[in-house]
């Protein structure tokens, strides 16, 4: 049985569930999905690009500030936005998002150009102010568009196109790669931004002729100074975790310190407002119903959850698995799909059951189960098994972006449901910032142990320079030395495309002996694969090869021995015999002759014929025993540093497994508080219909 809707409802208050025929509706459906769409979009579709942006530019310092940009504005704007929608109606405030975000949009794609001369400083500064800018407006599209499924569809009907709402950020993040790697590749960065505009235009369309109004009736000042107080709130907050978490500064730093204690001011300065003001930017009796309240821990939770899973999979895939970054993208979608089959089913299947809550405990224990599964992910893990795992996790995850709106929904006063959704998605996305921290701090603190000790098993797995070596490397990683270990961040080679490096090498190590070929040489000194000895053992060749570098030594003693033949000081041919290094054979000859056979010119050459072809042979078989020493000892140290760097890269990819298996480990317990808190929610009605049945304006049945 439903009860009717709470009393003082405004008494100008529209019930568009009713008075709208399903055409309207289907066509402001559309507009705002595109329009959320866009929102959504937007996250995936210009972290592709951005390396190329950051490189034409100029400006790969400030790389992380494109992002932290737009975030920032996104989510301190939320709950705002949510409550100007309550007033003044959602058309308005969507409307007013799009353009907004729809102006950033063609300012990015501008950014750089002549004419913008140097408006904030430069391209990339005109990139961070403009997505910021971005930012503001797609605060609305998505605090706006989930309010609107309320306002448009009976409580019957809602949870299935809350799904459908979800399903749309599952498709972002699969579209969002494959056409930003496109549009950058064949077209430009700037259409990465300049694809929003037809797409917005066309919901811009659909809103402006189909929306109406949609007013809750709500009469109230808007409450300024709360609004103030939450972005003071919110902005110092996430710069402080972002800063933190990047390594930017020291959690424990001046700045840091500084930030959080601001933070902090401004909440104690929120709530205390927000007690006292008619109409606040969010109602803290709100907080006095159990399903806002423990609604907003579990969203808070799942929303460290579902951005560390995203993460942190990608992260597994790049270091581990060796996908590359452009393509980590991609190669998530089997939890993207796991994401969209759990969100449009368990909206279907709660609108048919009429309950929402046992589905949301099941989702939950999937979540726990797939977060079980990845934390059980190795180094030598087939990517068949993290499909699986994948698919696991996101058909857990999938049921918490539309069922935990349309609890909030149906628990709330029907003029309340802007502001109270919108809080929903704020808590949900400063979980994902305060998530992404947490786990980063894990990351880099895991990493650093997980990678010194690899470095260390490994070392002891093997023997001499590569013992050495690999110890030397570990050594450094556990002083913290930020060049050990290569570049983190970069994507490691296969064995495989090692093992073809090096085959590479030999060849260049043997044609640099053997011939003493340059552009073979050029290319050993450029490899830094090598260790430093074999490097500079190579780096002495002469043109030539060793055979000729031997040839040259035995020209100067030909030239010595002749100087000393001819010359006929018997003195100076007896300091030429006792060289060592002469073979035995030339230093008996040389020191048997005596002054007469020195006398005649006729004597001299002959004498020097029988010396040169001495010298010849000796030449030609020391020229052959110095070419194979060399390419052996060469060859040894080219053999030692695949060693080391298959070594290494083991190492690496056994590291970041672990470590991440470790941030999955606590990913289960952000999966069982979520869980929990879930459980404390009141298992609240959904209302159901016959086909053809009309409902009235219901609220909730407990």
């Amino acid at each position: 049985m439903t009860t009717p809707a709470p009393s003082g409802a405004p008494a100008d208050r529209i019930d568009y569930a009713t008075t709208l025929d399903f055409p309207t509706k289907r066509l402001i459906l559309i507009g705002v999905l595109l329009g959320l769409f866009l929102s959504a979009l937007d996250q995936t579709i210009v972290a592709t690009a951005m390396p190329t942006i950051a490189r034409e530019l100029d400006g790969l310092n400030l790389y992380a500030w494109v992002t932290t940009a737009y975030l920032l504005t996104n989510t301190a704007l939320v709950p705002i936005y949510g409550k100007l929608s309550d007033l003044y109606g959602r058309k308005p405030v969507l409307m007013f998002g799009i353009v907004v975000f729809l102006l950033g949009s063609a300012l990015c794609g501008l950014a750089g150009e002549a004419f913008l001369g140097g408006l904030f400083g430069g391209g990339m500064m005109q990139l961070i102010v403009f997505r910021a800018l971005q930012g503001v407006g797609a605060a609305a599209l998505g605090s706006v568009a989930f309010a609107i499924i309320a306002d448009l569809f009976e409580p019957a009907d809602r949870p299935r196109y809350q799904g459908l709402f979800g399903a749309v950020f599952g498709l972002s993040s699969v579209i969002g790669p494959l056409l930003g790697g496109f549009l950058t590749d064949h077209v430009s960065w700037r259409w990465v931004f300049y694809v929003n505009l037809p797409i917005g235009l066309v919901a811009l369309a659909f809103i402006f002729a189909k929306m109406p109004r949609l007013a809750s009736g709500l009469k109230a000042r808007v409450d300024w100074l709360g609004a103030f107080l939450i972005l003071l709130f919110s902005v110092p907050l996430l710069l402080a975790l972002t800063w933190g978490a990047d390594g930017n500064y020291a959690w424990t730093s001046p700045l840091i310190l500084g930030l959080f204690a601001l933070s902090a001011a401004a909440l104690v300065s929120f709530l205390f407002v927000e007690s006292r003001h008619e109409s606040p930017i969010l109602p803290l009796t709100l907080f006095r119903n159990p399903t806002f309240a423990w609604g907003a821990v579990a969203r808070f939770m799942i929303g460290a959850g579902f951005l560390g899973a995203i993460l942190f999979l990608s992260l597994y895939l790049v270091q581990v698995r060796g996908v590359s970054a452009t393509a980590a993208g991609t190669a998530t979608i089997p939890l993207t799909f796991g994401l969209i089959v759990g969100a449009v089913g368990s909206g279907q299947i709660a609108s048919r059951m009429g309950r929402y809550k046992p589905l949301m405990l099941i989702g939950l224990s999937l979540a726990a189960l797939g977060f079980f599964a990845l934390s059980t992910l190795t180094a030598d893990s087939s990517y068949a098994s993290v499909v699986v795992r994948m698919v696991l996790l996101g058909l857990g995850l999938g049921p918490a972006l539309p069922l935990y709106t349309t609890a909030v929904q149906l628990s709330v006063k029907p003029w309340e449901i802007g502001v109270a959704t919108s809080a929903g998605q704020f808590f949900q996305q400063m979980g994902s910032t305060i998530g992404t921290a947490v786990f980063g701090a894990v990351l880099t603190a895991g990493l650093t142990g997980n990678l010194s000790a690899q470095f260390a098993e490994q070392a002891r797995a093997n023997t001499g320079t590569v013992a050495s070596t690999l110890q030397t490397i570990g050594t450094r990683i556990a002083s913290g030395s930020s060049d050990a270990g290569g570049d983190r961040n970069a994507t490691p080679k296969s064995p495989d495309q090692i093992r073809s490096e090096f085959a590479a090498l030999r060849e260049n190590v043997t044609r640099a002996v053997q011939t003493g070929d340059p552009a073979a040489i050029r290319a050993i000194r450029a490899d830094r694969t090598l260790p430093g000895a074999a490097r500079t053992q190579l780096a002495g060749v002469p043109e030539g090869g060793v055979g000729a570098g031997v040839k040259a030594s035995f020209e100067q003693t030909y030239s010595a021995i002749a100087g000393a033949v001819n010359s006929g000081d018997t003195q100076a041919l007896a300091g030429v015999a006792a060289d060592p290094q002469l073979p035995a054979e030339v230093r008996a000859r040389l020191s048997g002759l005596s002054p007469q056979a020195l006398a005649s010119a006729q004597s001299r050459a002959q004498i020097l014929a029988g010396l040169r072809a001495g010298l010849d042979a000796a030449e030609a078989q020391a020229g052959e025993q110095a070419t194979r020493q060399a390419l052996a000892a060469a060859l040894s140290g080219v053999n030692d540093g695949e060693k080391i760097a298959l070594a290494s890269v083991r190492a690496q990819r056994v590291a970041f497994a672990e470590t991440i298996g470790t941030i999955y480990r606590y990913a289960i317990v952000v999966a069982v508080l979520a869980f929990l808190a879930t459980l404390m929610m009141p298992n609240l009605k959904i209302p159901t219909r016959q086909k053809g049945e009309k409902l009235a304006p219901a609220h909730v049945e407990l």
